[in-house]
């Protein structure tokens, strides 16, 4: 692919080269290496408008014919999965099998939410009333995605909103807004003229996006202090908000469970994708029985792991995606110096160029560590030791996010009873990370609002109308 390729914007169903630029870097080499177009207010009122004038005819489709559009653009990132994976991991660092993960599941994410129909409720039916409750579009959503998992993300809003009749226009990350811009080109042909739209733009877009007045519904997902100016440019207008949010995600890892067979899972149930996900293992609990081998064993096989430009074979973790979040993990890491937590592994920057952090895991650090009380997002695990269940249980609430958590047992009685007790959207029980286009995802807490996936997650983007009918009136 070549390095000075052109990207446009999608908006009407047209290629938009737009009249600024920004540039766009490869993190693993902390060098630009393409440029975007910078959307302006002119370009964002129209891609608005667009999205607006679609919308009556996109809504009176026939659902069927919604659902074939999707598959089409499923089937369109599909046949194009190693093109599209390739430039993800130049722009946002992550091994190429991780991108094609990333880029396929978008496409499954499309196929599998085409099987879903609106629900319609009848809640009476007798001689006296017919009442029934349907689902119907909201009108035009602001879709924000962010640059961890460009293309999945990006699918859990656009498959919905697009299979409940909305229009859309579609934000990317600042710092990985290629791979989205292309998929938008390739399926110009697939989606109607204005019923996605595709912009891109430095940090002054989000703003200009969230508080237009042609926006109705708002799907953001990022981090929860950036969740909350959403929520409040939101509430100007109301506009209907769904906000999938930063976690603090807990691993509580029971003394039962076979050590050396364990670890190179709850290993990657933190750092996979650098540790850039907000369902990863944030914090990990180990029963003091199996501490001691357990932090060994992590240890062992972190120095096994490959960390690396993503585009190189054998690269297993990649760069920080960007120079602001590989500075506050440094910052993280900083503070855990200066406190005189003990380190593991790793714990210093790397030499090579880029934005890459080694390895590092924290040796009990306490409660209170900045590392443990706030969301790291990159490759830092602190390990922690607990004795009994009602202190751990406390320990993995005692937190403002409520994202995910998850529990490793050989006892599944004894597991399940103890995620009954978390505080959180979703819980795991012997793995992390499973999400499903059929069931719903959303965090509590301050980790989000509304859910995404499942029949919850499609009618966050419809609005609820229900309408009664009285039977045998005297007057007809």
């Amino acid at each position: 692919m070549s390095a000075d390729m052109n990207f446009t914007m999608t908006i009407n169903g047209k290629a938009v080269a737009g009249t600024e630029k920004f540039g766009v870097e490869n993190p693993a080499l902390g060098e630009v290496f393409a440029e975007a177009p910078n959307c302006t207010q002119a370009e964002l009122d129209e891609a608005v408008a667009a999205a607006r004038a679609a919308l009556p005819a996109w809504r009176k489709t026939p659902i069927e014919k919604r659902k074939e559009v999707m598959l089409a653009i499923a089937g369109v990132i599909a046949q194009n999965g190693e093109e599209l994976a390739r430039l993800l991991t130049r722009e946002q660092g992550k091994p190429f099998e991780q991108a094609m993960g990333d880029v396929l599941g978008g496409a499954h994410w499309f196929a599998e939410t085409a099987k879903m129909d609106i629900p319609e409720i009848v809640s009476q039916d007798d001689d006296e009333r017919y009442t029934v409750t349907r689902y119907e579009p909201i009108g035009v959503v602001a879709a924000i995605v962010p640059w961890n998992f460009p293309i999945i993300l990006a699918a859990f809003k656009l498959a919905p909103a697009l299979l409940a009749g909305n229009t859309v226009v579609l934000k990317p990350a600042p710092t990985t807004p290629l791979t989205t811009l292309r998929l938008a080109e390739l399926i110009r042909d697939v989606v109607p003229a204005g019923v996605l739209n595709v912009v891109s733009g430095d940090d002054r877009l989000g703003p200009w996006l969230t508080g237009h007045s042609g926006i109705d519904k708002i799907s953001f997902t990022g981090s929860t202090q950036t969740g909350r100016k959403v929520m409040e440019g939101a509430s100007k207008e109301l506009k209907k908000v769904t906000l999938e949010l930063g976690g603090n995600d807990a691993a509580i890892v029971m003394p039962d469970v076979n050590v050396e067979a364990i670890a190179q899972e709850l290993f990657w149930a933190a750092f996979q994708n650098t540790g850039q996900i907000c369902i990863a293992t944030k914090r990990m609990y180990v029963h003091k029985d199996i501490y001691e081998p357990l932090k060994t064993a992590l240890v062992e096989y972190a120095k096994t792991v490959k960390v690396g430009d993503g585009s190189q074979q054998g690269t297993q973790i990649g760069p920080i995606q960007n120079k602001a979040q590989y500075q506050r993990v440094l910052d993280l890491i900083q503070d855990s110096k200066d406190k005189g937590y003990k380190f593991l592994i790793g714990g210093e920057a790397s030499e090579a160029p880029g934005y890459f952090v080694p390895v590092t895991i924290l040796d009990n650090p306490p409660e209170e560590a900045r590392i443990v009380q706030e969301e790291q997002f990159g490759p830092v695990l602190p390990l922690m030791s607990f004795e009994n269940l009602d202190e751990v249980v406390s320990r993995a609430n005692d937190t403002i996010y409520g994202l995910g958590a998850s529990v490793w047992s050989a006892d599944i009685a004894k597991a399940q009873e103890i995620a009954d007790q978390l505080e959180t959207g979703t819980v795991w029980i012997n793995e992390t990370q499973h999400l499903s286009p059929h069931a719903s995802f959303g965090g509590a807490k301050q980790s989000g609002i509304g859910s995404e996936g499942a029949e919850h997650g499609l009618l966050e983007f419809c609005q609820a109308k229900t309408t009664n009918i009285r039977r045998n009136a005297a007057f007809v």
